[in-house]
């Protein structure tokens, strides 16, 4: 028996003898010396490759500055980015088919408090927001047709037009902007049939791991849902037009250029902060979400809100 397989049952009257001893190795013919066989090493893995990135649409102006060694904050409106793809390598043959536990389904409707349900509550009160050649989201919070949106999204924008969830386009107008805290409060004119009214939560009472969704129109896909969790409160962070330092919510739903001005909410479905910037790896507005995204929390925006609409 090989020593590393174990060793055979032992009695109680068992008495270990002498070890045996190693084989003394035999060369082969025509070698005058021993041949020891050369460790395998195996080869190191290839860096992944990293995806290809591109941006179709317009640059917008950046506002943010380098976080922190070469990490860069960016502002979401409008842009491309591009996708990785990968493959799972070869699986060891099974000698049975491996049978797993599986629930049964649901048997009605959606479970409260799930991901599902609150996407559902949220999406038609999120808009599309188109303003000149940026592109970006926006929702309505209350049902005079007042939209929030970042105040990068409609900067200098002469006409501002929506898309709602049910796919209708509407026209709406600039009310107030406050570029400072890059917030802008819009007014859809005419019929504000088929848009919801979001509910706000209160920012002060998340916590760090709370589950989050980011909802809106990134790289112009209307209606995008993804889902993360709250990495940090307070999170000093520089957008804006004064640059200053401002407490954010920081994120790790995935959050892409377009997202700008789009809600983030909690697991109820409320809002609890406005996506507004993306860090980035690099000093390029073009670079997509890396994991670390950006909120003005929404207890700041109701505040500014009121301002602009007052």
């Amino acid at each position: 028996m090989s020593p590393h397989l174990g060793h055979p049952f032992r009695g109680p009257h068992y008495e270990p003898g002498p070890p045996p001893e190693a084989p003394t190795p035999v060369p082969p013919p025509g070698v005058p010396f021993p041949v020891t066989p050369a460790a395998v090493q195996s080869a190191p893995p290839s860096p992944a490759a990293a995806p290809p990135a591109g941006v179709t649409a317009p640059p917008v102006r950046r506002t943010g500055r380098a976080l922190a060694a070469g990490i860069a904050l960016s502002v979401l409106a409008g842009g491309l980015a591009g996708a990785v793809t990968g493959g799972w390598g070869d699986s060891p043959s099974a000698s049975a088919p491996v049978e797993l536990p599986q629930a049964a389904a649901p048997s009605a409707g959606t479970q409260q408090g799930s991901i599902a349900s609150a996407a559902a509550s949220v999406l038609p009160g999120v808009v599309s927001v188109r303003a000149g050649r940026a592109t970006g989201s926006g929702f309505a919070i209350d049902q005079q047709g007042h939209v929030v949106t970042n105040a990068h999204v409609v900067e200098g924008a002469s006409s501002v037009s929506l898309v709602l969830s049910t796919g209708r386009s509407v026209d709406a107008s600039i009310i107030g902007v406050d570029a400072d805290n890059d917030l802008a409060v819009l007014q859809v004119s005419g019929n504000v049939q088929g848009l919801r009214a979001l509910t706000l939560g209160r920012s002060s009472e998340l916590h760090v791991g709370d589950p989050v969704l980011a909802v809106g129109s990134p790289l112009g896909l209307e209606g995008t849902v993804t889902a993360g969790i709250v990495s940090a409160v307070n999170r000093q962070a520089r957008f804006g037009d004064n640059g200053n330092r401002q407490s954010a919510i920081q994120t790790d739903a995935a959050i892409n250029p377009g997202n700008s001005g789009g809600p983030l909410v909690n697991s109820a479905g409320q809002v609890v902060g406005v996506n507004t910037a993306i860090a980035t790896l690099g000093t390029s507005s073009r670079s997509g979400n890396i994991g670390i995204g950006f909120a003005i929390p929404v207890d700041r925006m109701t505040t500014i809100v009121k301002g602009l609409i007052d």
